[in-house]
């Protein structure tokens, strides 16, 4: 079947914000010799590279944003290749493999999992009946961990989202045979993606869903196949709006960085 969602089709709002550890080889160049010019290079990569410190004589910090479409590899790609091209002549070899990302929002990872758990009561049904059958539909897995790291051959890593798709026109769904085929196919999705639920919050008329990912998936990608899934759920059909919310959460917040 022909996907009803795609990036050509779909208006994504999104706030992905990383921070980015990198580590040299040998005393590092001063950033003031590159910062801008590694800036500029970086936008047409989907990459806004927004601040830079050295925390110490052989790491960088990097605190940037990022596009639907970029993965964290390829974040990352972008930032050291093109940092790498322009001190070439100095340090040919600027740079050792490992690397550290951590995925950053606007609040904690905490904060924002209370306010997907918290949905059912911000958004109350007239009738008690079916805000009695909406609430078998919020999920909560105690034993996924967002806080914890994963790893992959070279680094250490904080993926975490938060996702957000509206059902079009804010059609109010409250059928029980629906509500449980939705709820099936986001944990069916979800397991056959290896992303890791945190939380599931399924209202009458939008879907909230907290998740960590696999590393070489990008947000665009997640959010968009949970969009496909849940049209296929709903008899592959655009029960959804053309859009979606996603944004990264973390341990930290901006206003920590």
């Amino acid at each position: 079947m022909e996907p009803i969602y795609t990036a050509d089709n779909t208006k994504p709002a999104y706030q992905l914000n990383w921070g980015l550890t990198l580590f040299w080889r040998q005393t590092p160049v001063a950033d003031r010799d590159w910062l801008p010019e590694l800036q500029e290079a970086t936008e047409a990569d989907g990459v806004r590279v927004i601040k830079h410190q050295f925390t110490s004589h052989e790491a960088s910090q990097f605190f940037v944003s990022t596009t639907p479409d970029v993965s964290p590899p390829q974040l990352i790609r972008s930032v050291k290749g093109r940092l790498q091209h322009l001190i070439r002549q100095r340090l040919p070899k600027a740079f050792r493999r490992n690397y550290c990302l951590r995925s950053i929002g606007s609040a904690t990872r905490e904060i924002v999992e209370e306010y997907v758990a918290s949905q059912l009561g911000h958004h109350r049904m007239a009738d008690p009946r079916v805000q009695q059958r909406l609430a078998e539909f919020q999920r909560c897995f105690p034993r996924v961990d967002l806080s914890k790291p994963a790893f992959s051959a070279h680094g250490e890593y904080w993926y975490n989202l938060h996702l957000v798709i509206v059902n079009a026109e804010r059609w109010i769904e409250i059928r029980h045979e629906v509500l449980r085929d939705l709820l099936d196919m986001v944990q069916r999705a979800a397991s056959k993606h290896a992303h890791r639920l945190s939380r599931v919050g399924l209202l009458a008329d939008h879907l909230h869903l907290t998740l960590g990912c696999p590393i070489d998936q990008s947000p665009g990608e997640i959010a968009l196949g949970y969009l496909n899934n849940c049209a296929y759920a709903c008899g592959m059909k655009p029960v959804f709006r053309m859009s979606y919310y996603v944004g990264t959460i973390g341990e930290y917040d901006r206003g920590a960085v």
